[in-house]
């Protein structure tokens, strides 16, 4: 048995189909998961950054503030329960999360919808930082979302650029595993593949 957390961005895409894989893929198996929060925003203070890449990065920090809320209320779990709904309507419904869509998602996820307010909070800045660099000192390095960390080593990725199948799932997990608690072995990549292929949707959120 493993334990395994995932450090994540809310943001990202990538992420976001990572997660999915994760917690399907662990349902049955005798691993215990917990999804936690990392920081685009915080990772790429500082830095020049694209404008194509902007609006995501403000979002980060925006987002961020609600997610170390939600968080501090309700620990994991909470974050947990909030990336189901906001990740659902950004990644697989594409909205733009504007106050009813976060006010509904945080009511959807059993918190208290007050805590939309945080979206311009800085007093939450810390908490992600601290979030942040949990990520990053787990991983012994600098990395963007996600990082995975298993039995305490951490690692880049997965990188997946699309969901795999109910039966590859279980294997890229048990693979994972086995990898990660052999000792000596550090890392595996491949060359950007392009962004996840999301399915997704236009019917609304609920």
């Amino acid at each position: 048995m493993a334990d395994i957390d995932l450090y994540l961005d809310p943001v990202c895409p990538f992420a976001w189909v990572t997660s999915r894989w994760l917690l399907a893929a662990a349902t049955d198996s005798p691993h215990t998961v917990r999804l936690q929060q990392m920081s685009l925003a915080v990772l790429n203070e500082g830095k020049d950054v694209d404008a194509d890449h902007k609006p995501m990065i403000e979002r980060s920090r925006h987002l961020g503030r609600v997610f170390a809320a939600a968080t501090n209320t309700g620990g994991p779990e909470a974050f947990a329960r909030l990336y189901e709904h906001i990740g659902t309507r950004l990644h697989v419904h594409g909205e733009d999360l504007g106050p009813a869509a976060l006010t509904a998602s945080l009511t959807a996820a059993g918190l208290d919808p007050d805590l939309a307010q945080h979206l311009d909070d800085p007093s939450f800045d810390n908490a992600v930082t601290r979030s942040h660099e949990a990520s990053q000192n787990a991983l012994g390095g600098s990395a963007g979302s996600p990082i995975i960390v298993i039995d305490g080593l951490g690692f880049n990725g997965p990188v997946l650029t699309e969901s795999p199948t109910a039966q590859h799932g279980p294997v890229l997990l048990d693979a994972l595993v086995t990898a990660a608690t052999t000792p000596g072995f550090a890392a595996l990549h491949r060359p950007y593949q392009g962004p996840p292929r999301i399915e997704t949707t236009t019917e609304a959120a609920h």
